[in-house]
């Protein structure tokens, strides 16, 4: 009778295993099912929203980073001795946003990963737009300076700005589908180049506004000139505040519901909502009906992936290409006004230590900005916008970084030949255009692309983060590097071997690109190195 009854038993339990089995099966369908709508989505309003949010962000970023660019030289007047700051104070400003962005991509990396996309995005923008402001009412007393207080609000900025690089990337990647992927988050990359242009427009917009006060100002013009940088920093803020109801209201992606929390059936849900109606309606009082079992982020899950060389080397390739692109984007860019000073491009024809002098100067820095923004950075945005999903990602990083280290050898090597003469130094900033111009149709685009593409969506933001802040490492380097090395010899002397090092670097981002694999085309989940077939292996009901 024993005999019997556990037979009975032993038959009775192959049907539960093959309904297990079968759930499991059908979860995978689904989850798949649901992955596929996004990734074949048509193009739609909702998409044209993500971009604008996200967008607007990085406008602000761009204003926020490359105003101080402009700003520097405003302060040199206003708090500098002798009507410049010294050199550590100059690089102290430039290189404290960089510095600070790289704890923010980590940091803001880390907890989007864990606590979700939507409800880290808005705090970074937040943080942005106080310490904006903050610095637009710095002030001096006995027992602080100035800049001082400048390098603190300018790193807690940098935080925030460091925050939206991971949140921007992964919030428009997982939303975009497949075929239009790389477009979608270039034109969100792309508002840097419009944020840029609109530092050089307001600058010269705020300086042309204090003319008259600036030529009648004794030199240098300190109290007409502390107007213009503090409204050329504060306006940044502004674009911030636009988009900040928007940014708190935008969805959590069905990926991070699906693969980080486990949850298919609301995943589903959202996908649903978002596609048909634009919407996204939050339950705060729904329950999990049903978590499945799939691989977790853990430390120890994180280790063993990226131990795995597959997945090691892309994020090498991506976090070195990125350093490496930032050396020398970050050493021109926030450079661009000395190195326009230092080759006498629209320099002031007057007298020098006058009010006309300051003015000329302050102008003149403005347009030769707003030259270099239109002639090659801008256009570079556009141009990988039109090629990124046809040519594809490695390509045109492989020809940017090409085509950067030839110019910047032009640009060294026959720096001196190049500057002597007014002839050789329209070309030198010709060039100097290209460069701009190869940089963003090249690597800077692609840097900020493939990192948010080719890893898993519980690591996905972790390692665009660790990226990009390898990315502001490259640009700390390169701002305390540019300011102890450019004047050795003389002042500006040292310009032609920094540029000679730029080249240096350009060539290993070579060597880097081979690491990193080819996105375009495919879906986020073919590209994280993990079999999708079997991803979910169980069900825990609640």
């Amino acid at each position: 009778m024993a005999n019997v009854v556990e037979q009975l038993s032993e038959h009775g339990s192959y049907p539960e295993k093959r309904q297990t089995q079968a759930n499991i099966t059908e979860l995978n369908e689904r989850r798949r099912a649901a992955l596929a709508e996004i990734d074949n989505a048509p193009f739609s309003w909702f998409h044209v929203k993500i971009c604008l949010v996200a967008g607007v962000g990085f406008f602000t970023d761009a204003y926020d980073i490359f105003a101080i660019n402009i700003g520097a030289s405003m302060l040199n007047y206003v708090y500098g001795k002798n009507a410049a700051l010294s050199t550590w104070q100059s690089t102290g400003v430039k290189a404290a946003t960089p510095v600070g962005n790289l704890f923010g991509q980590l940091i803001f990396g880390w907890l989007a990963d864990v606590l979700g996309r939507k409800r880290m995005y808005g705090i970074e923008l937040m943080i942005m737009i106080i310490a904006t402001f903050g610095q637009a009412l710095s002030g001096q007393a006995p027992a602080v300076g100035i800049i001082g207080v400048l390098i603190v609000w300018r790193f807690i900025m940098g935080v925030g700005i460091g925050g939206d690089y991971p949140l921007s990337a992964i919030i428009s990647s997982e939303f975009a589908a497949t075929r239009i992927r790389g477009r979608l988050m270039t034109a969100v990359f792309a508002f840097q180049g419009w944020g840029q242009l609109a530092s050089s427009i307001v600058a010269i917009i705020v300086v042309s506004a204090y003319k008259n006060a600036i030529l009648a100002a004794p030199y240098p013009c300190a109290v007409p000139v502390d107007y213009t940088w503090r409204l050329l920093i504060g306006l940044g803020c502004v674009p911030g505040v636009i988009a900040l109801y928007f940014r708190l209201t935008i969805p959590e992606t069905p990926r991070f519901t699906m693969d980080v929390e486990r949850n298919v059936e609301q995943a589903t849900q959202d996908i649903d909502n978002v596609l048909t109606t634009g919407r996204y309606i939050e339950d705060d009082d729904a329950v999990f009906s049903q978590r499945v079992k799939a691989p977790r982020a853990t430390r120890a899950d994180f280790v063993a992936h990226f131990s795995q060389w597959k997945n090691g080397k892309v994020l090498l390739g991506t976090a070195y290409s990125w350093f490496a692109l930032d050396i020398a984007f970050y050493g021109l860019g926030l450079n661009s006004s000395v190195i326009l000073t230092a080759i006498k491009f629209g320099g002031s024809t007057a007298t020098k230590g006058t009010a006309l002098y300051v003015y000329e100067s302050l102008y003149n820095i403005s347009v030769g900005n707003l030259i270099l923004t239109v002639a090659g950075l801008i256009p570079g945005y556009w141009v990988s916008f039109l090629f990124i999903d046809t040519w594809g990602r490695k390509p045109i990083q492989l020809m940017g970084f090409s085509v950067l280290t030839v110019l910047f050898v032009i640009m060294g090597f026959a720096y001196n030949k190049l500057t002597a003469t007014a002839a050789g130094t329209n070309a030198f900033v010709f060039l100097y255009c290209l460069t701009n111009f190869f940089q963003n149709f090249g690597p800077n685009t692609t840097t900020f692309v493939v990192p948010g593409e080719a890893f898993p969506t519980r690591y996905r933001s972790t390692a665009h983060g660790i990226s990009a802040a390898s990315g502001k490492l490259g640009a700390v380097v390169a701002q305390l590097g540019f300011g102890q090395l450019i004047n050795i010899g003389g002042t500006n002397k040292f310009i032609q071997h920094i540029m000679e090092i730029f080249a240096f670097f350009m060539l290993t981002g070579i060597f880097s690109t081979l690491l990193i694999p080819e996105t375009k085309q495919k879906t986020l989940e073919d590209l994280s190195n993990e079999d999708q077939q079997t991803y979910i292996t169980g069900a825990i009901n609640a």
